[in-house]
């Protein structure tokens, strides 16, 4: 008993020496679960750049580990080891994999250490250039006169894209086609083309497309219109008539449980000092993002915000059937 009280003192004084020095020379790596150059891994980096300064001047590395509903990703880090070295940074999919992704192989509310969210992304709904609407009101009425003949795209099961999807077709109660890509880019593209209708996307994503008039756009879907240039003419879908309707693509930062207090507790203060960072918050708001500075840059209202909005996606994800495995 005596040895083992011993070897736990000494465990713990490793710990807190390791703590201490955190992070080293050692690099850490921060998990995007999706592809290079979109606007997660856009986040990722801007909030990597960010990181290096209160970390002390540590090398941060991203690591793209696309698929399924960004569970592969997820579970990469669930499974490392918990020295606050591999990160993740995952958008609302982090509350939507549990009824995404069958036999999941972690638990999302208790297999991470909650470091904090980072952002809110606005969503904006956008169409092809050539659909003949140009208002909400318009487009409504093209909705009701062209059920079953509507192809929504998305950027994948589980996407930012096909959840406010999902949200705005439970919203008019009007089926249309999905049509996923493999990422965003592409789905843009054959919207600009014409080849899809409708996308309802991250203004990380569509802003530029918006501004240069290469799609239309038709709402916002946050609770009050946004002050970026390209978008401050664009009503709430709320006041368009569809009362309630509110989605952002928020971000949080997470590390594998076990991972010691004191690392985690150097983490969340890196991050909210990230968080108060000129260049960062400039490069965010530049995509229309909007800097997260409530309780939930707190651990534990990381977690409980994370828990709420599970409860929230759930039942739409079930009650259209679609799955990311």
């Amino acid at each position: 008993m005596k040895r083992l009280l011993t070897l736990t003192a000494i465990a713990a004084t490793v710990i807190g020496v390791h703590a201490q020095d955190f992070p080293g020379s050692k690099p850490i790596s921060i998990v995007v679960p999706f592809t290079a150059g979109g606007p997660t891994d856009r986040v990722a980096r801007d909030l990597a750049e960010a990181l290096r300064k209160p970390l002390g001047g540590a090398t941060i590395v991203i690591d793209n580990v696309p698929g399924a509903g960004s569970s592969i990703g997820a579970a990469k880090v669930a499974r490392a080891a918990p020295d606050g070295y591999t990160l993740l940074l995952n958008h609302i999919g982090m509350s939507t994999v549990p009824a995404l992704v069958r036999n999941l192989p972690f638990k999302v509310e208790s297999d991470f250490e909650y470091l904090g969210i980072v952002n809110d992304v606005p969503m904006t709904l956008i169409s092809r250039p050539t659909l003949p609407a140009n208002n909400y009101k318009e487009l409504a009425a093209w909705i009701t006169a062209n059920k079953g003949k509507i192809n929504l795209g998305n950027a994948g099961v589980g996407s930012a894209s096909h959840l406010c999807g999902l949200l705005f077709q439970s919203a008019v109660k009007t089926e249309m086609t999905p049509v996923p890509y493999k990422g965003t880019a592409p789905a843009i593209t054959d919207l600009m083309g014409g080849q899809i209708d409708l996308l309802c996307d991250q203004t990380t994503n569509t802003i530029q497309q918006i501004d240069a008039k290469k799609v239309k756009a038709f709402a916002v879907t946050t609770s009050q219109r946004l002050s970026a240039p390209a978008l401050k003419n664009l009503p709430t879908l709320a006041e368009s008539g569809l009362p309630g309707f509110q989605v952002t693509i928020w971000h949080g930062l997470y590390a594998p449980k076990g991972t010691p207090p004191a690392i985690t507790k150097k983490l969340n203060d890196a991050l909210k000092a990230a968080l108060k960072d000129p260049e960062f918050i400039r490069r965010e708001e530049g995509l229309g993002a909007v800097i997260a500075n409530d309780g939930r840059i707190e651990p534990e209202g990381h977690k409980k915000f994370v828990a709420a909005e599970i409860a929230k996606w759930t039942p739409i994800i079930k009650a259209a059937g679609v799955y990311a495995d």
